[in-house]
């Protein structure tokens, strides 16, 4: 297992200030940081245990987790659940979060479709991510997906290069580097799904082992 050099962490320097994740959620209800609460439903904070070893942090809530107001419960967040399980990693043990807690979506009709955040949408969440983390004193967290990358390493760290590794930021906790569930449900390709699922399970079962020291 491998733990790089420290790297430069994209999380804002001054982050909210709270004692614990119910009153840092309680803050976050009004937020107005950027302009995505304007068109959201609501904003999807993290959920988990408040003593939780491993925080997994996707990128932003979809349209399902909007209407529920909870991460990771819409098609992506199912299978999410389905790899922690052949991972053996029981998601009650882990925090569950997203480096954006405002859906950002283009309307397509009746539909509304996934649009990736910016950098300056992730840099201004950070400081909600930032005090999450700060709160919780996670063993290990587990970035999932790109933009997950960005807000936690800083733009000089790739997502495919440094996938399977666990790295170092400079004064926070080890970050482990994955894809993004989703990204498995937008490949068409069985067999090449059905490899890099399994190399996500590996991945996951890595954060459980860790974890478990």
């Amino acid at each position: 297992m491998n733990i790089a050099a420290s790297v430069g962490p994209a999380l804002a320097l001054e982050i909210a200030d709270a004692e614990s994740i119910a009153e840092l959620r309680n803050q976050a209800e009004g937020c107005s940081r950027c302009d995505l609460y304007r068109n959201a439903t609501q904003i999807v904070f993290g959920e988990g245990s408040g003593k939780a070893e491993i925080v997994l942090v996707g990128e932003q809530p979809g349209d399902r987790e909007d209407l529920t107001g909870k991460p990771f419960v819409g098609p992506a967040g199912q299978l999410l659940d389905h790899c922690l399980d052949e991972a053996r990693l029981d998601r009650k043990r882990c925090y569950v979060t997203n480096a954006v807690k405002h859906f950002k979506f283009t309307p397509r009709g009746k539909r509304r479709l996934h649009a990736k955040p910016n950098a300056g949408e992730i840099r201004r969440c950070a400081w909600w991510l930032g005090a999450e983390l700060n709160i919780l004193q996670p063993k290990l967290v587990v970035a999932l997906g790109a933009s997950a990358v960005y807000a936690l390493l800083g733009p000089k760290v790739k997502l495919t290069p440094a996938r399977g590794h666990i790295l170092q930021p400079a004064n926070h906790p080890p970050v482990l580097v994955t894809i993004h569930p989703s990204y498995l449900l937008r490949i068409r390709d069985e067999a090449e799904r059905h490899r890099l699922r399994l190399e996500f399970v590996s991945d996951l079962h890595k954060a459980a082992e860790f974890g478990a020291r």
